[in-house]
């Protein structure tokens, strides 16, 4: 069943619980008024003043150095927006990705369990970075708190909006960089685990055997003719051997190609599409990974069962690393309410009066929401 179902599922009797025991669960902190369901407390705001009191000095002043990032990267994610018009009708850049479900025309599948680990990454670090940043400005945490919009889940980190308006610029902009900043950093961090891993660990507990067909595309020419788990031994008689050998017989496809794929399953000729992302090469409609099995020396010790475990641990850190660098890139971009919207504004400000940059900001963020949303509409089509 399609993941999309799941989450309407769960849409279902999440809301009618909610509105059933709307009077009750506000007695433990709960608001709920559709499509928003909020849960506040003041119970994390100890952590968040100790994690503030570590050391001022240093977070003001990675702060500083973040702001210089930041608006590098803000610079570049719009960049990127813009240049993605001239594809925006063949090959969308922005698409809706959420966790399990199979997107229309997203290049991206995320696996139900990982990405949403992942996710919960995303949000609370970035939301406490905020936090943090906050209170080592001397603005005051009203609360904290978790949220679901329909069946999107959030959290937040409530500041007082008098204290965070009256302070210093410079503050403000601290606050608002903290979260894709923190962001940034856990990606650098996954990235690092993902490369000891992929590096160390699995050279050393496993042998490469093959490709193995690890995801088939709903509605691809493989739809309903290969399946996940499938070992691709040959691509038109040509003995695959590894990875570079599989890409090398895939490169020169093209449409309407007849392409026989030869697996540990038997033998099966697939007519290719287009590839959604270049209308000249073939379209196999599957997402493939290295086929390994563990080295004997290895299995004499742990088994059959426990080393496969680095790879659970390699595919989390690997959407860890995917979804913070991805929303904490696109939180930047100068669009009100985003983060980067703020930023920007804030830097408008030094040069130019209130009834200039206001109305600048404004027009800036309805041109790339334009995109974004024309994008996110042509990936559908």
């Amino acid at each position: 069943m399609n993941g999309i179902y799941y989450y309407l599922i769960a849409f279902i009797l999440i809301w009618i619980l909610a509105l059933c025991f709307k009077s009750k669960l506000s007695n433990y902190g709960f608001e709920i008024e559709f499509p928003l369901i909020m849960w506040k407390t003041k119970r994390l705001r100890g952590f968040i003043n100790r994690m503030a009191n570590l050391s001022p000095k240093f977070w003001k002043w990675f702060m500083n150095v973040a702001l210089i990032i930041c608006y590098g990267a803000m610079i570049y994610i719009t960049y990127t927006i813009l240049q993605s018009l001239t594809t925006i009708i063949e090959a969308p850049q922005v698409s809706v990705v959420l966790p399990g479900v199979d997107m229309p025309g997203s290049t991206i599948y995320v696996p139900f369990l990982p990405g949403f680990i992942a996710l919960a990454t995303v949000i609370i670090i970035h939301e406490f970075s905020h936090g943090i940043l906050s209170r080592v400005e001397g603005i005051k945490i009203e609360s904290i708190g978790l949220l679901l919009f329909l069946i999107l889940p959030g959290a937040f980190v409530e500041p007082n909006e008098d204290e965070l308006k009256k302070s210093s610029r410079l503050s403000r902009l601290r606050v608002y960089t903290a979260g894709s900043m923190a962001n940034i950093v856990l990606a650098v961090v996954a990235i690092l685990v993902v490369s000891a891993i992929s590096t160390f660990v699995i050279p050393n507990d496993f042998s490469e055997d093959g490709i193995e067909i690890s995801r088939v595309i709903e509605g691809s020419p493989a739809d309903n003719v290969l399946k996940d788990g499938m070992i691709i031994e040959s691509i038109d008689n040509q003995s695959v051997g590894s990875s570079n050998g599989y890409l090398n017989l895939v490169a020169n496809s093209t449409p309407n190609q007849n392409m026989t794929i030869t697996t540990d399953q038997g033998t099966y000729t697939i007519q290719l599409a287009k590839n959604p992302s270049n209308d000249s090469r073939g379209f196999i409609g599957i997402q493939t990974s290295k086929h390994y099995v563990i080295k004997d020396d290895v299995k004499s010790v742990w088994g059959d069962y426990l080393p496969w475990v680095w790879f659970s641990i390699l595919e989390i850190f690997q959407w860890i690393f995917i979804l913070n660098l991805g929303i904490g890139l696109f939180n930047l971009l100068p669009i009100k309410p985003f983060d980067g919207g703020h930023m920007f504004e804030i830097l408008l400000s030094y040069k130019l009066r209130e009834e200039t940059y206001k109305p600048i900001v404004r027009a800036v963020s309805i041109v790339l929401a334009i995109i974004i949303i024309a994008s996110i509409i042509f990936s559908f089509l």
